[in-house]
């Protein structure tokens, strides 16, 4: 039978190995979400910016991208 400190060793063991397999790719986690709230505030802004008749104008291409998609 195992013991309780063995037992404790290999789930910190499986814990570390989870989160070493998630950050695997080097990010960081804080500039992650930093950058999803900067990209979040860009389509806003980008959409001030823009004029209303290029806001139509991209409109009207996506939609035809889309409804092409199924012809």
């Amino acid at each position: 039978m195992e013991k309780w400190s063995d037992k404790k060793q290999d789930e910190s063991e499986f814990a570390y190995d989870i989160i070493k397999k998630k950050t695997k790719d080097g990010k960081n986690a804080a500039a992650v979400a930093l950058g999803h709230l900067g990209g979040l505030k860009g389509g806003i802004a980008r959409a001030k910016k823009l004029s209303k008749k290029k806001r139509i104008e991209i409109a009207m291409k996506a939609a035809q991208v889309r409804w092409n998609k199924y012809e």
